[in-house]
């Protein structure tokens, strides 16, 4: 039996009920099997062998016959993937932009527009390598949070996005938690499960969380109830001691949290109809994920501390390598465990997203070029997208300030490029303050890593080396995890 998807209480502008009709919850047959055609033309698909080859696409350079390693990145606008050998080197990458499904005439249907993405990046990986892929890790957005159903996986609830807030159940929350703890946020991932479990029409009684990696690796492995330790923080996982506090197991919500492994260790084999379907190797294992900015992070290789990775996407998302963990709602501050050290950091929802509202592509090309990076902005402002702020202040009620504007588009595009770098130049200072390793060098990853003049503002602002990484994309910190979990002893129950 099907059930139909329910409407979150927590407030966000996309979302309206759906009809029980529609969406994937009510496909007789595997979705990605009589859906994948219908919208691959609207699907947009980018394929890239290695550099320098002049092969076509699918076909295999000569010096590949050994092990690849498949990772996918699910960001805020579309997903891509990144083959790597062991050595690192890309084989090959591609993109796909979300297909834009409806439930009804204003709700996105997430769920299946991630899940035909998913299959489209399975479908775009060129034939011929397909049978040499070894691993497969998906990172995807943090905090995204899905209510499935523990025996189907299917979705009982509108996934609640990363950048949603569910303030009716922050004052619950502070209730039980540690003060100041990471999910005193009403955007962490334990206020939606409370926001959900508190609502009057609720299916409980088969409900499992997961995150959204979790769940697209679950439709790879089959096995549900999985997630790691970087996705799980924002429900209340302790990453230092590996488990859920007692104060958390002591709620009767806990019997739907996910059990938790490290980013990267082995989950299963990849299932046989996926398998045979596209062609994969009977030994393809799948491994657990990440979240996107840790992805991004590990895609340029940042191993000492003191290195720090700014993410600049359609937000702003900043990881410093630390000896120390630092937590504090606060200010939005949160540390996601890395082996034996902690990424420590936040997420601002200042960033390209503000830029793209406001100028094309080729205006930002244009006008960054007519910009002296050297001269300070005499403009002041805190450039968002929409109302609230997480870090480095916490503050859903932050209102937009993009007043006044200049006559000059220049001066204009100048003034919020360097108010972004002063917001990412607070959020290092506030780190710094907390306890944090200080941070010596920040490396840029994210589609604002291609503009140098924001890289030199931002290199005068914060007073330190600022240079893009070489590798930018998350998918391949992801690919970088399937090869880590991949090296590791293969132990699948």
């Amino acid at each position: 039996m099907h059930a139909s998807i329910q409407q979150p209480t927590c407030s966000f502008p996309s979302l309206s009920p759906p009809s029980a009709k529609q969406g994937c919850c009510n496909s007789k047959k595997p979705f990605w099997k009589h859906q994948l055609h219908k919208t691959a033309t609207k699907a947009k698909a980018r394929m890239m062998m290695n550099p320098g080859s002049n092969k076509d696409d699918g076909e295999v350079s000569g010096q590949v016959g050994h092990r690849l390693y498949l990772g996918m990145d699910f960001g805020t606008s579309g997903a891509r993937f990144v083959l790597i050998d062991k050595q690192g080197t890309i084989q090959a990458q591609g993109k796909r932009e979300y297909p834009l499904l409806y439930m009804s005439e204003e709700t996105m249907d997430w769920v299946s527009s991630w899940k035909m993405t998913l299959f489209s990046l399975l479908e775009d990986v060129p034939v011929s390598l397909r049978p040499l892929i070894a691993s497969i890790s998906i990172d995807g957005t943090s905090a995204t949070t899905m209510i499935i159903d523990s025996t189907t996986g299917e979705p009982l609830w509108i996934p609640l996005l990363y950048n949603e807030s569910c303030p009716d159940a922050l004052p619950i929350v502070k209730s039980i938690a540690p003060a100041n703890h990471t999910v005193c946020s009403g955007s962490s991932t334990l206020c939606k499960l409370v926001s959900w479990w508190n609502s009057d029409d609720s299916n409980k009684e088969h409900a499992l969380l997961l995150h959204q990696a979790d769940w697209l690796l679950w439709l790879l492995h089959g096995k549900l109830g999985i997630s790691d330790y970087n996705n799980a923080l924002k429900v209340g996982y302790d990453p230092e001691h590996d488990s859920y506090p007692s104060w958390l197991l002591s709620q009767p919500y806990s019997r739907v949290l996910p059990s938790v492994k490290a980013p990267g260790a082995s989950i299963g084999y990849l299932q046989e109809d996926i398998r045979t379907q596209f062609g994969f190797p009977k030994d393809c294992v799948v491994c657990t994920g990440t979240t996107d900015s840790i992805a991004a992070f590990l895609a340029a290789r940042a191993t000492q501390p003191g290195k720090a990775v700014t993410s600049l996407g359609s937000t702003l998302a900043i990881k410093l390598l630390s000896t120390s963990r630092i937590e504090d709602a606060r200010f939005g501050v949160y540390s996601h465990r890395l082996d034996d050290k902690w990424l420590v950091g936040g997420a601002s929802n200042t960033g390209g997203a503000v830029l793209r509202q406001i100028f094309t592509d080729e205006q930002l090309e244009k006008l960054s070029e007519q910009i002296n990076p050297m001269e300070a902005s005499p403009l002041d402002y805190y450039p968002l997208h929409t109302v609230g702020e997480r870090f480095p202040v916490a503050d859903p009620k932050m209102v937009p300030r993009l007043q006044p504007r200049p006559e000059s588009d220049v001066e204009y595009l100048h003034g919020i490029l360097e108010s972004i770098a002063r917001i990412e130049a607070k959020a290092y200072s506030l780190l710094k303050g907390m306890g944090a390793t200080q941070v010596d060098e920040v490396f840029t990853a994210g589609g604002g890593a291609k503009n140098r003049t924001w890289a030199k503002i931002r290199e005068r602002v914060l007073g330190l080396p600022v240079s893009r990484a070489i590798q930018t994309e998350a998918a391949y910190g992801a690919a970088l995890l399937a090869l880590k979990g991949a090296q590791r002893d293969i132990d699948i129950p």
